[in-house]
């Protein structure tokens, strides 16, 4: 759909202060605002289509959602699809509610298909290791097959970027979202801001440290010392941005010998795992990864506990 589309549907006063809230109040990310955004069009469309109206919000009832959920069964939307679509609705509610537009939300008390239970994904100590290591050595390769060397700026802060990542176990929009004077060096911590503009403090280890020292070095005249830790372009300081981060990845990830599909966000759930792998309480995992409910946190549990049933399983005589 294009922007001029866009902007002609969206003449709803009630949607556009709702996204207008989603950017400004709760700071959400750009993909959250662009998936609701198209998520209320889509219903927005389907009850034009429908009903032969624009939705009027504050009159909707149970029975119109219901029937927005059929028409996405029978269209063959997945579960995935479906529950984004509903935690739209549901959202925008919350903030009419609020707003005193309307009592209550219609969209209470509506079975929802259910999403299968998926364990995060996570690479081993040795496959992270092997991915930290592959950016600076694309460098050699690439220094080494190119007579008069190449700019490693690009190679410094990708391995930069990667080791803050894992070290801190950030979200890709929090470690882009990291400037300079977020960062404690003496003490070794740093500052992040996360989803709904909470902040929050964390540890941040020695070889990431010294990996964005090397980067910011390396900047030269570009380093101004304020401002954004990393950059797409140095010479425009414009802000690193995750669509970069992921396609840089990829290419690490295949010189690793890994799958080149993993994302960036693997390297948090790595983050959370070892962790816990490794000692760490379930509590102190949920403060260090920003989450707001410790349920949040708790599905990294059953991989901690996969792994304690095989090792009971292959040690107990009498297992």
């Amino acid at each position: 759909m294009s922007d001029a589309a866009s902007e002609t549907e969206i003449k709803d006063e009630l949607l556009l202060q709702f996204l207008q809230h989603l950017a400004i109040d709760r700071d959400a990310s750009i993909y959250t605002q662009r998936n609701y955004r198209e998520a209320l069009l889509d219903f927005c469309r389907w009850h034009a289509e429908d009903r032969k109206s624009q939705p009027t919000w504050t009159s909707l009832q149970r029975d119109d959602f219901r029937a927005f959920l059929r028409h996405l069964g029978r269209k063959n939307f997945g579960r995935a699809s479906i529950q984004l679509r509903f935690s739209a609705l549901r959202t925008f509610y919350k903030f009419l509610v609020r707003r005193g537009e309307v009592e209550m939300t219609p969209i209470r008390n509506i079975s929802l298909p259910k999403q299968p239970k998926r364990l995060p994904k996570f690479l081993t100590p040795e496959q992270t290791q092997s991915l930290m290591e592959a950016p600076m050595r694309e460098l050699a390769a690439a220094q080494k097959a190119v007579a008069k060397g190449i700019d490693p700026v690009d190679f410094l802060r990708d391995a930069a970027v990667q080791e803050l990542i894992y070290s801190c176990g950030l979200r890709i929009s929090e470690a882009c979202g990291c400037n300079l004077e977020d960062i404690d060096w003496n003490e070794q911590l740093i500052r992040v801001r996360g989803k709904g503009k909470k902040e929050r403090q964390v540890p941040v280890g020695a070889p990431a440290l010294e990996a964005i020292r090397k980067y910011r070095q390396e900047l030269g005249e570009y380093n101004s010392g304020t401002g954004a830790v990393f950059f797409s372009k140095p010479e425009s300081q414009t802000r690193l941005q995750p669509r970069l981060v992921q396609l840089r990845l990829k290419r690490y990830l295949i010189a690793a010998g890994l799958d080149h599909q993993i994302t960036p966000h693997k390297l948090r759930h790595s983050y959370a795992t070892h962790l816990l792998n490794n000692g760490a309480d379930l509590r102190s995992v949920q403060e260090l990864l920003g989450h707001a409910h410790l349920v949040t946190t708790q599905v990294y549990t059953h991989l901690t506990t996969d792994r304690l049933k095989k090792a009971y399983e292959s040690a107990h005589p009498r297992a």
